[in-house]
């Protein structure tokens, strides 16, 4: 009977372990948009669900590593890293090109060799103010990646006070570039208001390329962030524009306030009812709602409970329970 015991204790572990460790590139292959969806290598919506870094400076910087991408494979179960490289702020890759574009690029290549699926963020307000730099980060990481189906490029975080027009224009040049080089994988394109005027987009999208995406980006708690936002997404899914959630975090717009789980459970519902990919924000220890984990927790990953915040726990919950 002990013998029995041990043997479904230890076939127990191993489905448990299998299950957490999907090569997900394999499972789905090359991702494509067709007719509005974004859909795998078997003509099926994968719906890619993971984690996004912070910015590549301040507290979230010690994150990018490979440490930390491989537990948030193993443990996570993530399929989505979102690797968000800061462009402006003191630091960034404006004033630091060399250094973020390291930074960035081990921690891209830690993911790929994970097979997991990689959105590599200009994570920048103003990036039609930065388009030679954009153009020209873009067109390394092009040439670098070409040929791998885990990359996606994500080429302006929340564009802010800025015209859908304003939008295009740069995202139809940075698209341009990338396209030189790597003619396949899905580019993402940002939209007014922090990505939050995705209706606007949907009715002029950008035309002449294959494979383009636009970002959708809600915070769940935040009161401005309901039934009027969840309504101009759904009118841009209507309309047959591919949606991708590159960002949302369960607390506020600022990324503190409260968590609100009764708001978040609807949002999440909405994005599975739609099976919409997503990446949420954020992996830094910084004191806020939206922080996956408490301030202290290690560098170097293999986080314990108690080193999870609220936010933490319950995504890391979710991962687990739908990424199989």
């Amino acid at each position: 009977m002990k013998k029995v015991v041990l043997l479904s204790v230890f076939v127990f572990f191993a489905i448990a372990s299998f299950a957490q460790n999907v090569n997900w590139v394999e499972r789905n292959g090359a991702l494509k948009v067709v007719d509005g969806k974004i859909l795998n290598s078997k003509n099926i919506q994968p719906q890619l669900r993971g984690i996004s870094l912070s910015w590549s400076i301040w507290e979230g910087k010690k994150y990018y590593n490979q440490d930390v991408v491989n537990w948030l494979q193993s443990d996570f179960n993530i399929s989505l890293l979102r690797v968000s490289m800061a462009v402006q702020p003191d630091g960034g890759y404006l004033q630091n090109p060399v250094e973020q574009e390291e930074l960035v690029t081990r921690t891209i290549d830690a993911a790929v060799k994970k097979n997991l699926y990689v959105l590599i963020d200009w994570h920048d307000h103003h990036a039609n103010e930065h388009l030679d730099q954009s153009k020209m980060f873009f067109a390394k990481m092009a040439k670098r990646y070409a040929g791998k189906p885990n990359i996606i490029y994500e080429i302006f975080n929340e564009p802010e006070k800025i015209t859908w027009q304003a939008v295009k224009d740069y995202a139809v040049q940075v698209i341009a570039e990338i396209r030189k080089y790597d003619t396949e994988n899905i580019i993402v394109v940002g939209s007014p208001h922090w990505d939050q005027d995705i209706d606007v987009a949907a009715k002029d999208p950008i035309k002449g390329f294959s494979n383009i995406a636009y970002s959708f980006h809600f915070y769940a708690s935040e009161p401005s962030h309901q039934e009027i936002l969840m309504k101009r997404a759904d009118e841009a899914i209507s309309s047959g524009l591919p949606v991708f959630v590159t960002e949302w975090g369960v607390g506020e717009a600022n990324g503190d306030g409260k968590f609100d789980v009764e708001k978040t459970d609807k949002w999440f519902s909405w994005m599975e009812e739609n099976k919409l990919s997503w990446a949420n924000w954020n992996i830094t220890d910084k004191k806020e709602t939206t922080a996956l984990l408490v301030p202290g927790a290690s560098p170097k990953g293999k986080w314990k409970p108690e080193m999870l915040t609220p936010a933490g726990k319950y995504i890391k919950k979710q991962l687990r329970k739908l990424n199989k």
